[in-house]
């Protein structure tokens, strides 16, 4: 898969660029390859999915960045995997807990099954590096991983971002980026 370069767009409608605030003159759109990094250093992000009725389901899991798509698993009776098999629109997110520094991160787009082996193999491996000892270790929070995807007890997903958003906080300066795909 080859990964698509996005279209980044600041909006100054939610920028401080609008809002004078020391700072503010020098906000820019945040870089992709910035978002891309922060995305493979997340521990925690939050998947909302869509129910039959239509209600939200809000949940946090854990996430890797992938050869251009955000990748999660899910057991195979969990609401949110019964929530994709009827529409597969989602959102991710990630972020800092804080008005003052770091940068919050939206994924928007359709969920998509791995069930190629070699794939799988790759998006594991992928998972490993960014959790370490989490997946690695016997000890481990989410040891055994991998061969819960193997053998099929749980889904893995990709989601290649149809659109994306990143919320930067810098002191008072803040910035809204658009990425179009």
């Amino acid at each position: 898969m080859t990964p698509k370069q996005p279209k980044a767009e600041l909006d100054a409608r939610y920028s401080s660029a609008l809002n004078p605030r020391p700072g503010a003159p020098d906000v820019t759109a945040t870089d992709w390859a910035e978002v891309q990094r922060q995305l493979r250093v997340a521990e925690v992000f939050w998947i909302t999915t869509v129910r039959p009725d239509g209600r939200l389901h809000v949940t946090p899991l854990i996430a890797a960045w992938h050869d251009g798509a955000l990748h999660f698993s899910t057991g195979t009776g969990e609401q949110k995997a019964k929530n994709l098999a009827g529409n597969a629109h989602c959102a991710l997110t990630t972020g800092r807990n804080s008005l003052s520094e770091g940068l919050d991160l939206v994924i928007e787009g359709m969920a998509e099954r791995v069930t190629d082996p070699a794939r799988q193999n790759e998006v594991i491996a992928a998972f490993e590096a960014q959790y370490g000892d989490h997946i690695t270790s016997p000890e481990g929070m989410f040891h055994g991983f991998g061969d819960s995807i193997r053998n099929g007890n749980d889904l893995l997903f990709a989601v290649a971002p149809g659109t994306a958003y990143g919320f930067g906080h810098d002191g008072q300066a803040f910035s809204h980026t658009r990425y179009t795909f």
